[in-house]
């Protein structure tokens, strides 16, 4: 009798409460690990092969540990009038991005990328989401900010809660790759790897 062999057991290589309750969504067993990578943007990089690059890094940065594992990585960037948006790390900076981007469209780039560590054999996608945000006062920005401290958030907001009420309308694919982890390619990516999410 031929056995079937079963997929890798996956891991998800970041130590985002965010990105965790996204994945847990799709119902599958996983680790997670948050990988050691240099998040450095390189000179001139755009802010898609930065989001890209960094998705990888942090899959591939796993691999020594899980060595016959499905490991994903992801990574966001925001980016507004050709200027890339980090997370703001408190309430000054947080107040100050969400000033930069009021009554502006924002792009956020998020990488996707599934290293089978086993065959040493990966898979990238890229969504992109343009946020509109809304014009918006100083009081407003700073009353946002001070309910919802999202310090930890590129762009200075959370999509997930009440930060919906800084935009005017979102254009994209996924509402699930603004929170930082875009399901729908992911379970594309995972199905060559034999895990069937359904």
């Amino acid at each position: 009798m031929t056995q079937i062999p079963h997929p890798p057991s996956l891991v998800l290589a970041s130590g985002s409460t965010y990105r965790r309750q996204l994945l847990s969504k799709l119902g599958l067993a996983f680790e997670c690990a948050a990988p050691d990578v240099d998040e450095s943007r390189r000179p001139g990089e755009a802010a898609m092969a930065l989001a890209g690059r960094l998705a990888e890094s942090k899959a591939r940065a796993l691999a020594e540990v899980f060595p016959a594992h499905l490991i994903i990585g992801s990574d966001q960037v925001a980016c507004v009038d050709g200027r890339l948006l980090g997370k703001p790390g408190g309430r000054a900076g947080a107040i100050q991005q969400l000033q930069l981007v009021q009554g502006k469209p924002v792009r956020f780039y998020t990488g996707l990328y599934v290293f089978n560590s086993r065959e040493q054999r990966g898979l990238a996608e890229m969504d992109v989401t343009t946020v509109h945000f809304r014009p918006l006062s100083t009081q407003q920005i700073e009353a946002y900010v001070d309910r919802e401290q999202p310090y930890d958030c590129a762009g200075g907001f959370k999509s997930e809660s009440l930060g919906i009420a800084l935009f005017d309308r979102i254009e994209g694919e996924d509402p699930n790759a603004l929170v930082g982890l875009p399901l729908i390619r992911l379970v594309r990516l995972l199905e060559p790897f034999g895990v069937e999410v359904l």
